[in-house]
């Protein structure tokens, strides 16, 4: 089972792609994590990804592409995979089809601009131990105080209201057209975001019932 999980920042792909994983004993694939993972092994794409990183230029789509296949290429990727936050753009969906890598399902998770500006803008960790907390959905005891040790709550530069609308446009922008590229070849199927996490997997797994 070959997934590609879309939607917009702060929809809950990576909440889902993890229950997706969990069900199915198929790993996720997240852009970020691979290009860190290349870093740290010190990997000939890794090196070239890095000397583009250290001058302040985006990785370019060749390189990225490269590390994806060598990445799809390793055994626990042989009954399927779950890729997130790939591809990105229309030439990336292109460069993927030219790989031959097989695509059985793409699952676009839709929530609406305000509910994902309210879901993020309300968010606060924890600077010391990463535990996470929302100002409507789960507030700490104290104002600003973490619950678990005591240290202060943040907001993380990514979930302010300025940075969360930028991504947004960013991904209306270059990534949305992906629904109508995947629509095309029958591939697209459509979650509506639920208020409860579990009744989006619920529909997520539902999505995908006639490929199981």
């Amino acid at each position: 089972m070959n997934l590609i999980l879309l939607g917009a920042p702060g929809a809950g792909k990576g909440t889902q792609a993890e229950a997706i994983a969990e069900q199915f004993h198929i790993p996720t694939i997240s852009t970020g994590n691979i290009i860190r993972e290349a870093l740290k092994s010190g990997t000939e794409l890794g090196l070239k990804a890095k000397s583009y990183m250290d001058s302040g230029a985006l990785v370019p789509d060749e390189v990225v592409i490269d590390i994806i296949k060598e990445r799809l290429a390793k055994e626990d990727c042989q009954n399927g995979f779950i890729l997130d936050g790939f591809p990105r753009t229309i030439p990336q969906a292109e460069a993927l089809d030219r790989m031959g890598v097989r695509i059985d399902r793409v699952v676009d998770i839709e929530v609406a601009d305000e509910v994902i500006a309210e879901r993020v803008s309300g968010r606060r960790v924890c600077g010391a131990c990463g535990a996470s907390y929302h100002l409507s959905y789960k507030k700490p005891q104290v104002e600003d105080v973490c619950d678990k040790c005591g240290s202060t709550l943040v907001q993380r530069k990514d979930d302010h209201p300025d940075t969360v609308k930028e991504r947004l446009q960013v991904y209306h922008a270059q990534t949305e057209p992906l629904k109508s590229y995947y629509e095309a070849a029958g591939k697209l199927r459509i979650v509506e975001g639920q208020e409860r996490v579990k009744d989006t997997t619920a529909l997520v797994f539902k999505a995908l019932e006639d490929l199981v």
